[in-house]
């Protein structure tokens, strides 16, 4: 009989109805959204349970909401207590705001025992930033990230756990025009990483953001993506998911692009139902209902018939063949 073998990597829908901004993207928190959505809170028992069930078979990081700000999550504090009993390291992607303890206290308790601390950064200037990001404060922000990495680095220099920072930007014509200056301002900063991801277009109001609409905005992406390679050639910074689009101008991805996702990741939302992706919460559902953590073991989920379906037909399928995740083989 073949091992067990976990996903590497865990996310979990802690809290995708409680954040203290509403930047204009966001499915949940844009001025565009419906007002209709519960305070969808996850228990943390279902974050115990998973993890318990798939650290000893591979699992290596957790990450606690992308929807929503996860520093403000009841329990967030329980999962740095349970990375550290499991060995397992967190994955956090968090507003900037730093909300409840402030930048230094966080990054005292995080760094430790995080690998990547990814901060969404949508702007190199207070008014492209702070039109996006909407209720943050640019200046504010930029003492945070300042704060936090003076925090990591001082833990590093003292022998402990490298924890890499990272600007994560959704990638829109609002910024399109600044990606290269925030490349530069990351790398002035000491930020490890800049990536994102082009636009997943919620709302009609923001149609014309996305980079992908037709073959005019797939030049102006193309060109700042030659900015940005100017910007970082020589410099000590990771760039990912900034490169030019080859995909046509219907959105649909060549047909051998593939899912990073499948058979690699899991994630659970706030009832610990099973989610393949990381499409927003509505369009992943139509994916298929794979399971319930609260009432399956995890390997039964991971290892079901009609998961295994989807991983080998997934490529038939209309939101995967459009999806913003996809990569070129």
């Amino acid at each position: 009989m073949n091992e067990k073998k976990s996903p590497w990597r865990i996310t979990f829908d802690t809290n995708p109805d409680l954040c203290n901004l509403h930047c204009i993207m966001c499915e949940g928190h844009s001025k565009f959204a419906a007002k209709t959505r519960q305070d969808r809170i996850m228990p943390f028992e279902i974050i115990e349970k998973t993890v318990a069930e798939t650290a000893q078979f591979g699992l290596r990081e957790i990450i606690p909401s992308t929807m929503g700000e996860p520093l403000l999550y009841k329990d967030f504090e329980k999962i740095l207590d349970l990375c550290k009993k499991y060995n397992v390291e967190l994955n956090l992607t968090t507003n900037g705001s730093f909300p409840r303890f402030g930048a230094k206290k966080w990054a005292e308790l995080i760094v430790p025992l995080t690998c990547d601390v990814k901060i969404s950064w949508n702007g190199a200037t207070k008014e492209t930033y702070e039109s996006i990001m909407q209720g943050n404060s640019w200046e504010k922000s930029l003492q945070n990230v300042k704060n936090f990495i003076a925090i990591r680095n001082e833990h590093f220099k003292q022998g402990g756990n490298y924890c890499r920072v990272t600007f994560q930007l959704t990638f829109m014509e609002k910024n399109i025009n600044e990606l290269a200056d925030i490349v530069k301002l990351a790398i002035d900063l000491g930020v490890d990483r800049v990536k994102g991801h082009h636009l997943w277009v919620n709302f009609d109001e923001m149609e014309n953001e996305n980079m992908r609409r037709n073959a005019n905005s797939i030049n102006r992406w193309n060109e700042a993506v030659k900015k940005v390679s100017e910007v970082a050639n020589g410099k000590n910074i990771v760039l990912q998911n900034i490169f030019e689009l080859k995909e046509n101008t219907t959105g649909e991805l060549m047909q051998n692009s593939i899912c990073p996702f499948l058979g690699q990741e899991a994630w659970f939302n706030t009832e610990g139902e099973f989610s393949p992706c990381c499409a927003p919460d509505e369009l992943r559902k139509t994916l298929g209902k794979f399971g319930n953590i609260t009432e399956k073991d995890f390997f039964e989920i991971w290892e079901s018939k009609e998961y295994k379906d989807l991983c080998e037909n997934y490529g038939m399928i209309e939101l995967c063949k459009k999806c913003n995740m996809r990569r070129g083989t």
